[in-house]
């Protein structure tokens, strides 16, 4: 894995890259508070697959236009976005905002951030819709409806893969993680 430094607005922010060098990459965008490693077993799966992986060790202080800025340093063009809780609220409103670097999109346990969440809360109603094709997986079913919901902003093929128990999608359900990254990805 090679650590670099990439300058973002203001400050920089750590990234890890690994796997083979294609033109086929995922950027992976993790929830406040985890761990810089919380990708590895995913980014090992989809390394085996053929796909190029970046990961920000944090989301703290990226914006939609500091993970664009990243992206233009490392000389990434189209991109497969992917983002666990805090890291999905911003994988959702790049989708939703930046058109032409983005080829799918999978997000763990947040919907669309206009989509009402279990105690009916639109977190950003003026949040445009995507047209990329989108995965949501959630880990309990209080999720599920707002999973649900989040369709009606997505204006492309859409999934929702319910995992019963799972707190931390990247950390406890790796596989079926990097399984629906691998399908997102795939041109078939």
């Amino acid at each position: 894995m090679e650590l670099t430094h990439v300058a973002v607005g203001d400050g920089d922010c750590t990234v890890r890259l690994d796997g083979p060098s294609t033109r086929h990459a995922v950027l992976l965008l993790p929830g406040a508070g985890d761990a810089p490693d919380v990708y590895d077993d995913v980014c090992a799966r989809l390394h085996n697959s053929d796909l190029r992986t970046i990961v920000p060790e944090s989301v703290e202080g990226l914006d939609d236009s500091a993970v664009m800025g990243l992206l233009d340093e490392l000389k990434v063009g189209w991109v497969n976005l992917v983002g666990s809780r805090e890291g999905a609220e911003l994988a959702w409103t790049l989708a939703a905002r930046q058109f032409g670097r983005f080829a799918s999109l999978v997000v763990a346990d947040r919907g669309h951030p206009a989509a009402p969440d279990d105690k009916g809360v639109v977190r950003e109603a003026g949040c445009p819709p995507v047209e990329l094709p989108t995965t949501v997986m959630v880990g309990s079913p209080t999720r599920r409806a707002e999973a649900d919901a989040s369709g009606r902003f997505v204006y492309s093929d859409f999934r929702v893969v319910e995992l019963d128990g799972v707190t931390n999608v990247p950390a406890s359900a790796a596989a079926a993680l990097a399984t629906e990254i691998v399908l997102r990805t795939s041109p078939w």
